[in-house]
Parts: C-alpha cells; sequence; structure tokens
C-alpha cells in the first residue's frame, strides 16, 4: 500500500505502506470496538440490576415495616386485652370482697338476736371466671338490699330465755277468771337481765309509760316499732340511733307487772302485730 505525503509545498512523496500492517490496524479496531460495546453492555445491565434490586429492596422494606405495624397492634390489642381482663378481675374480686364482708355482718346480726348465723359457702376468689363480674354486682347489690333489711328489721329476741306470755288473748293474771288482750310476748328473766334491741332505729321514747312501768320505744323502717317495758333500768336516751344488739335496758319488774320479766311489743303502722313472726328470718 502506497501513501502520499506533502511538506513544505514540495513535491509530494511516496510512501509505502505493507497490507499486513494495515491489516493488524483494523483488527485492533474492531478489538478495541468490540471491547467497548461489551463494557457498555455490562454497565448497561449492571444498572438495570442494580435498579431492580433498589426496587426489591424498597418493596421488602415496605413489607417489614407493614408486618412491624401488624405486629405492634397485636401486641397493642393483647395488652389492651389483658388490661381489661385484669380490670374485669379486679372489679370481680373488690364484689366479691363485698359480698363476704356483707354476708359476715348478717351473720353478726343473727347472732345478735340469738338467731343462728345463714350458712354460705366461702367464696374462692382466684377460682372465679372473670366473666361472672356482673354476676357478681348484682349479687353485690342484692345483699346491700339484704343487709339494710335485716339491720333495720324487727327480728330475733330481746333476750335469750323462755315466754311466760304470749301474743293475744289470755287470762286476766290481776281479775282470776276474767281475759284480756295481750298485744305482745312475755320473756322470762331476773332483775337486772340485759334487753337488747332487735334492729337498728331511733329511740323516740324512753321513761315512763303507764302499765308499761319504765318502757323503750324504737322506731325503725316500714313504720315498724319495737316497745320494751316493765325496766328495771333504761340505757338509752330519746332521739338517740340505735344498733341491732345494742343494750337499751334492764328487766325490771315496774308498772302492770306481776314479777321480774319482759314485755316485748311490735307495732306495725301503730298497731300491735304478733312478735312470733318476726322471731325468726323470713325473707
Amino acid at each position: 500500500m502506497a501513501l502520499i505525503s506533502e511538506k513544505n509545498n514540495a513535491r509530494p512523496r511516496v510512501v509505502q505502506v505493507k497490507a499486513k500492517h494495515v491489516n493488524s490496524l483494523k483488527f485492533a479496531v474492531a478489538a478495541v470496538l468490540i471491547i467497548v460495546m461489551v463494557l457498555m453492555t455490562a454497565v448497561v445491565r449492571l444498572s438495570t440490576q442494580a435498579m431492580q434490586q433498589k426496587q426489591e429492596n424498597s418493596r421488602l422494606q415496605s413489607q417489614i415495616a407493614s408486618l412491624q405495624g401488624q405486629i405492634d397492634k397485636n401486641e397493642e390489642d393483647a395488652l389492651l386485652s389483658n388490661a381489661q381482663k385484669e380490670g374485669q378481675r379486679s372489679k370481680a374480686i373488690t364484689y366479691l370482697h363485698d359480698i363476704q364482708q356483707k354476708l359476715k355482718r348478717i351473720n353478726t346480726y343473727m347472732s345478735k338476736r340469738g338467731l343462728h348465723g345463714v350458712s354460705f359457702r366461702k367464696i374462692a376468689i382466684d377460682e372465679k371466671p372473670k366473666s361472672e363480674t356482673k354476676l357478681y354486682a348484682e349479687f353485690n347489690n342484692y345483699l346491700d338490699r339484704m343487709v339494710n333489711v335485716i339491720a333495720y328489721t324487727p327480728m330475733g329476741y330481746p333476750r335469750l330465755s323462755s315466754f311466760t306470755s304470749f301474743f293475744g288473748s289470755r287470762s286476766n293474771p290481776f281479775n282470776f277468771g276474767g281475759s284480756e288482750f295481750h298485744p305482745g310476748i312475755d320473756f322470762k328473766g331476773h332483775r337486772g337481765d340485759p334487753v337488747k334491741c332487735t334492729a337498728s332505729g331511733r329511740v323516740i321514747f324512753a321513761g315512763r309509760a303507764g302499765g308499761y312501768g319504765n318502757c323503750v320505744k324504737i322506731r325503725h323502717n316500714n313504720n315498724l316499732e319495737t316497745w320494751y317495758g316493765h325496766l328495771s333500768k333504761i340505757t338509752v336516751k330519746e332521739g338517740q340511733r340505735v344498733t341491732v344488739g345494742d343494750l337499751v335496758g334492764k328487766v325490771g319488774s315496774t308498772g302492770r307487772s306481776t314479777g321480774p320479766h319482759l314485755h316485748y311489743e311490735i307495732r306495725k303502722n301503730g298497731r300491735p302485730v304478733n312478735p312470733k313472726q318476726y322471731l325468726s328470718l323470713n325473707m
């Protein structure tokens, strides 16, 4: 191969180049072009893979965030559920504690009247299901009413002894052969024996009352009154609040009496009723 070159406007000069050198140059250029194309293809491929990897990472991070949020929500729901259950259990325990205290009060009222206590099975707090809280509350409210009824309703014995006279018609102890209406029950006793009120209430009279002698009258709920007659001594004052089992006086023989005993009377709406129906628990 011949090449023509000019230098300083001189006469052209022919340079001889061998064909093998030209072919080598062609191969070199072709190799460079191939390498460049391969590198560009690799770069494009790597760039595409990097973009896909980035998108995949973004998708995975989004899923992880969603799962974490779900886990947090489940944990929060579990904590709230446990808190609610603990709250229900706490309420149940409170109700059961109140119930047991009221049962003890009921039995205390019974024993102060000379009556046997009501038998209740002890409630095992830790064994009761939490779902029964509402039932506990209803039972607790029922016991509230029961405690009040028992506390303020005449019940039981003002003193523990035998009877010497009953309610209703009887022979007149001051007029042999005659009869009279006896408005209460007489309890046998000795002078100075204690006399206790059979229900909580307020003393409306404490003093001398004709044939009743020294007498105490106490007003309770439902227009009920209890009277305690022939006392040798009165230990309460008019207007005083008394609780079931409190001492109101002592057995005597004042007023229209043939000997030491207690006259016990119950009146409803001002009229005497048979105390016998109030000597035991009738609910």
